[in-house]
């Protein structure tokens, strides 16, 4: 029945939407300004020049500010849609706020979170679909400060034309998070909260070459806040670039649109790094096992070809060319030629500052980075073909196991591929060892995947015949990878296309996050928003929630290679993992990995020993994570491994 009901999930699309009809609803709000014809039912009144505005005199009225839809039976509501004023004025634009319904307008649910850009445009937050017959918005933020405010022009709701409640035994994704501007781009902090950017300007890409700006987000799960930021500091438009997590969790981002810039990010500011020797767009980049960073790639901007390898260190502060180490020997056979067949390496850190790159070309290479660099390859992808915009996940690195996922031929316009393969590498310089597995369910390619703390690896998003700013041919439908079995299992759908320019990140509490996609302006295609997948781990087979295990303390947050870290815990438990923080943008996550880690046990009291070698426990920041005998994961503690 399990095994039905998921293939059945795969052909499923969950955000099929239609606006009610408001005749005959009633609205309710907390405030508005008498006498000026500002009241609450000129937000349902289907006239855009019209507003409700809370009162401003005699006096103004504190937010938080509600108003409440009767739409007076149920439906199956998936979306509301939300016009601020039209008339030039742009007070009482609602910036963070809440999106709560009910069935009896006394218990509320809230199924979206965030904040809204502070201008004209309509905005729109799908969700999850859910019965309902009150929806209200909670106006918890002004969105630009002037005042405590709220207005709105229209306001409509979505529904589905049927719903099923979804099964907890396939994970269940959460409320929607609304977001001000459309992230490209994504990195876990160390104090647990999303960076996000999109370009040099929050809906759009085009004409950003030069700009010297990116506008930026910082989503804190723990508050559920949304705090956006223009950074203008490093004169970097930080779109479509190579992004690692550094030796101490810094976001580490090169260049993009403005080619040459090295921007990094302090947890508080901005800081501007030296120029690279090459001008790149699109590159990968990797941290290796010393603390350097490694970059190849990348003829989206700054020229096209000899995208040749090229080192940062730490120490120096300084670039360093490679001329062993050569783009060529990675380029896909792409039809458009090196504009794109250098783009997006799958590219791993690894043992004696080595670099393994896995695709998406189907010939794989080893990296040396001492002196000049070195190259030599490490053999085909098995029968596999050019995967651009395919994924490779290491899910343990202690036995240099890496999945790969998805992917075509070419960048754009091309099917597809489902295929799937396990790569094993060890010893440096050695041909990789490649063993094919069965295929996803759907092909797809602009997805991300996920490895989780039990080894698993969920796929999301992407496309079947890849174009980009296209939601055409969307895969909904995750699949969930376990290596036990070497096979893919369907889960609950998003609401919502992840497509290109989409991430996805593993949080501290072993939920996954994924956003965005588009990015292209007026563009119907554009996702300002995210949401969080809560995997099936955390709950009971009845559907309530797991208890979870909870790591009282560790005997230390800073360790080096090789050391060992005692765990005291609540209860009893059975296994241990790292799992390296993520950074994500373009299908592109080189900073994850999982290291299993199997405990000596005193009581409730743990010991377990960090592998030795850098190259498998890159330096940078972990998510420590317990599972009990029912694979329910604890919250994980933060340990910085040191370079």
């Amino acid at each position: 029945m399990w095994q039905a009901l998921a293939a059945l999930l795969v052909a499923t699309v969950p955000f099929v939407a239609s606006q009610i009809d408001r005749t005959g609803w009633t609205v309710t709000v907390d405030s508005f300004q008498t006498g000026t014809n500002n009241e609450a039912a000129k937000a349902i009144d289907g006239n855009t020049g019209t507003i409700w505005h809370t009162q401003w005199m005699p006096t103004n009225v504190a937010l938080p500010h509600t108003i409440t839809l009767d739409m007076k039976r149920s439906y199956n509501v998936n979306g509301l849609t939300y016009l601020p004023r039209q008339d030039g004025n742009s007070n009482g634009n609602i910036g963070q706020h809440l999106i709560q319904i009910s069935l009896d307008g006394t218990t509320w649910t809230t199924t979206a979170s965030g904040s809204y850009l502070d201008d004209s445009s309509l905005k729109r937050t799908p969700f999850t679909p859910v019965p309902a017959r009150y929806v209200r918005i909670i106006a918890q933020t002004e969105a630009g400060g002037r005042g405590p405010w709220t207005s709105a022009a229209e306001i409509n709701v979505l529904a589905a034309a049927s719903y099923t409640k979804p099964p907890t035994n396939l994970g269940i994704w959460g409320a929607t998070i609304d977001f001000p501007i459309v992230p490209a781009a994504a990195a876990l902090l160390t104090n647990g909260k999303v960076l996000l950017w999109s370009s040099h300007k929050p809906l759009d890409f085009a004409g950003g070459s030069g700009s010297g700006k990116t506008e930026t987000a910082i989503y804190d799960p723990a508050t559920g806040t949304v705090s956006r930021r223009t950074v203008t500091e490093t004169q970097h438009n930080m779109f479509c670039p190579g992004l690692s997590l550094d030796a101490s969790g810094r976001p580490f981002v090169t260049g993009g649109d403005d080619a040459a810039k090295l921007s990094i990010y302090d947890g508080t500011n901005w800081i501007s790094g030296p120029n690279m020797r090459i001008q790149r767009g699109y590159q990968s980049s990797t941290t290796l096992s010393d603390g350097r960073i490694f970059v190849i790639g990348g003829s989206w901007s700054g020229g096209q070809g000899n995208k040749n390898g090229e080192v940062w260190s730490p120490a120096s502060n300084s670039w360093s060319l490679l001329p062993g180490c050569p783009v060529a020997p990675m380029l896909t056979a792409d039809k458009r030629g090196v504009y794109r067949s250098d783009n997006h390496a799958w590219l791993f850190g690894w043992k004696s500052g080595s670099v393994f790159q896995a695709g998406p070309s189907k010939a794989m290479n080893w990296y040396t980075t001492v002196g000049t660099g070195g190259q030599k390859t490490a053999g085909l992808r098995g029968t596999d073909p050019d995967a651009m915009n395919g994924n490779a996940i290491m899910y343990d690195a202690v036995n240099g196991k890496i999945l790969t996922v998805g992917g075509a031929p070419n960048y754009e316009d091309n099917q597809a591929t489902g295929n799937a393969r396990i790569v094993t590498i060890g010893t440096p310089g050695q041909t990789a060892s490649v063993a094919a597995i069965g295929n996803l369910a759907k092909a797809r390619a602009f997805h991300n995947s996920v490895v989780m703390p039990d080894g698993k690896v969920l796929v999301l998003g992407g496309e079947s015949y890849p174009i980009p700013f296209s939601d055409n041919t969307a895969i909904l439908t995750p699949e969930l990878f376990n290596p036990a079995t070497s096979s893919f299992t369907s889960v609950n759908p998003e609401s919502i296309p992840r497509t290109y320019h989409s991430w996805a990140l593993l949080l501290p509490d072993a939920t996954i996050i994924s956003g965005g996609g588009g990015l292209c302006g007026a563009c119907a295609t554009n996702h300002p928003n995210a949401q969080i997948y809560n995997p099936a781990y955390l709950f009971k087979a009845d559907g309530t929630k797991a208890s979870r295990p909870v790591i009282n303390s560790v005997s230390a947050t800073n360790v080096a290679v090789g050391a060992t870290i005692t765990v005291s815990m609540n209860t009893a438990v059975t296994r241990f993992s790292l799992v390296r923080y993520g950074s994500a943008t373009h299908s592109v996550n080189t900073d994850q990995r999982r290291i299993p880690l199997t405990p000596t046990a005193s009581g409730l009291s743990y010991t377990v020993t960090v592998p030795s070698d850098p190259g498998v426990a890159l330096p940078g920041p972990w998510m420590l994570f317990a599972l009990d005998s029912a694979g329910v994961p604890s919250v994980a503690k933060t340990i910085i491994i040191r370079a």
